[in-house]
């Protein structure tokens, strides 16, 4: 009997975008490079990394909602298959939502029930409806509202039963959380925790470390468009002793709770043509040969690492 695939796997991604300079000149513009990643049914993995590390572009390329410019290469796949534009497209929306950013994403002109109601199948919509608000602590009434009427925690637990509602597999959290006071950001996390609960997939981007580490089953840490590590949460304690990249050590003790030591340095411009490490430049360790080939991915310590000396 044959090993049931994971829900979603991803594959030596690599996502590139092409632009013009003077002179109609084509250059190159690499967002992701090497990525790999697999979620299971009920499982949360955490991408973290900071601003412009090209995690919400990874949600793009699932989502197949990438500008004409994009180039891609590797394997997204879901349940085994792989996502073709023509399988996205049937899919988006359906067995795989997004749970966006903004909760602009809302629309401002129909009142919160009825947008979820357009994600639910069959008959009584109205009744299912006011059964998941019910369940993420929505009054009733907050379905007659438009999303000008409701308060900031209410419209972003609106989008949580967006993706409740649409009966997906997996679900795109796309950094929930920030601007959200401490009980709404907490509130948050448990509501994604019961989608997990409830068999989906989910993929948890984030910058917030603590936000993932009090969600997930296992953190990818990302940085300058590539998968530096995946770790599972118990690893980050102490002084991030188990933790194997040198990147993801120095995000951990850069933590006001931790040793709160900045890091020296900045991740380098997507226009960067790198040869070696993209971390080498801010790197302790470094030596002549992570500034002249890049690691490859490795299996270590029932995580993976991408880096010579871990």
């Amino acid at each position: 009997m044959g090993t049931e695939p994971s829900l979603f796997a991803v594959k030596q991604f690599s996502l590139v975008f092409r632009q013009y300079e003077k002179g109609w000149q084509e250059s190159k513009i690499q967002a992701i490079s090497g990525f790999n990643l697999t979620i299971q049914k009920g499982e949360i993995v955490a991408i973290v990394g900071a601003s412009g590390s090209g995690k919400s572009l990874l949600a793009n390329a699932i989502l197949g909602i990438l500008p004409e410019n994009a180039e891609t290469d590797g394997e997204i796949l879901f349940e085994g298959e792989a996502l073709t534009p023509k399988r996205q497209e049937e899919l988006r929306g359906k067995e795989i939502a997004l749970i966006p950013q903004s909760t602009n994403a809302l629309d401002p002109l129909m009142k919160a029930g009825k947008q979820v109601q357009t994600m639910i199948k069959g008959k009584n919509k109205k009744k299912i409806q006011e059964g998941i608000f019910h369940k993420v602590g929505l009054a009733s009434e907050a379905g007659e509202r438009y999303p000008f009427e409701l308060s900031g925690g209410m419209a972003r637990r609106v989008l949580v039963t967006t993706a409740i509602a649409s009966q997906a597999k997996l679900i795109i959290a796309d950094e929930p959380t920030p601007g959200l006071d401490e009980h709404s950001r907490n509130e948050t996390i448990q509501y994604i925790k019961q989608l997990a609960n409830e068999g989906k997939g989910v993929m948890f981007i984030t910058h917030d470390i603590m936000a993932a580490l009090a969600i997930a089953d296992r953190i990818a840490v990302f940085y300058a468009g590539q998968t530096v590590e995946i770790a599972n949460t118990e690893d980050f304690y102490g002084k991030g002793e188990q933790l194997r990249h040198p990147y993801t050590k120095a995000l951990w003790n850069s933590l006001p709770q931790n040793e709160f030591k900045p890091l020296p340095g900045s991740q380098p411009a997507p226009i960067t043509v790198l040869n070696g490490c993209a971390f080498a430049p801010r790197c302790l360790k470094a030596t002549s040969i992570c500034k002249q080939k890049q690691p490859l991915n490795r299996s270590l310590n029932q995580g993976m690492v991408r880096c010579f000396h871990a």
